[in-house]
């Protein structure tokens, strides 16, 4: 099977007989991605799985409604990075109950995680990513590991890049400090 284009997968959609197939084709070119992105922000492979899978159903409900003012990839990146940040802010009133940090209750999560493979020097850099704020965080993970483009990430947090720029930046100070010190 041939690599199918954002707008063939779309036009697919539209037809009737072929939403589901290219429903599939949109999880089959994305649902990696997507994993990572959203795991890089709730750090636990089980909660990870559970916001993509979440994703997914959204987008599903959503694609007829889909305008195309964005591209595919910047609005789904957009739907899951927004569950992701639902998914955290839910945490946060669960653990503020428990009195113990959302970023306290991630770091011990990756710590704990079965399925973080890690050497140790990953796991230092991932608690330093854990000490940014929220933002950041994001922002950081957006452009170091995921090599996405300022303005793909500008379209997808509906922030100027000038901002952008400026949260990585202060982020990758953070993290190098965080390193240096710990």
């Amino acid at each position: 099977m041939s690599e199918y284009s954002d707008i063939e997968i779309l036009e697919l959609f539209k037809q009737d007989k072929k939403k589901e197939f290219a429903f599939g084709l949109i999880l089959k070119k994305y649902k990696k991605q997507i994993y990572w992105h959203v795991r890089k922000i709730v750090i636990s492979h089980d909660d990870a799985d559970d916001v993509a899978q979440n994703t997914f159903v959204k987008i599903w409900k959503s694609l007829p409604d889909f305008r195309g003012e964005s591209k595919l990839f910047t609005w789904i990146y957009r739907i899951a990075t927004n569950e992701a940040l639902t998914f955290l802010n839910q945490k946060k009133k669960k653990i503020f109950v428990s009195f113990t940090s959302v970023e306290e209750y991630l770091k011990n999560t990756i710590e704990s995680d079965v399925y973080f493979s890690g050497s140790e020097i990953q796991l230092k850099l991932q608690k330093a990513i854990l000490e940014l704020p929220e933002k950041q965080r994001i922002v950081f993970n957006m452009k170091y590991f995921d090599e996405m483009q300022y303005d793909q990430m500008s379209e997808i947090l509906d922030t100027s890049v000038g901002a952008l720029k400026a949260s990585y930046h202060h982020a990758v100070k953070k993290v190098e400090d965080f390193l240096k010190n710990n």
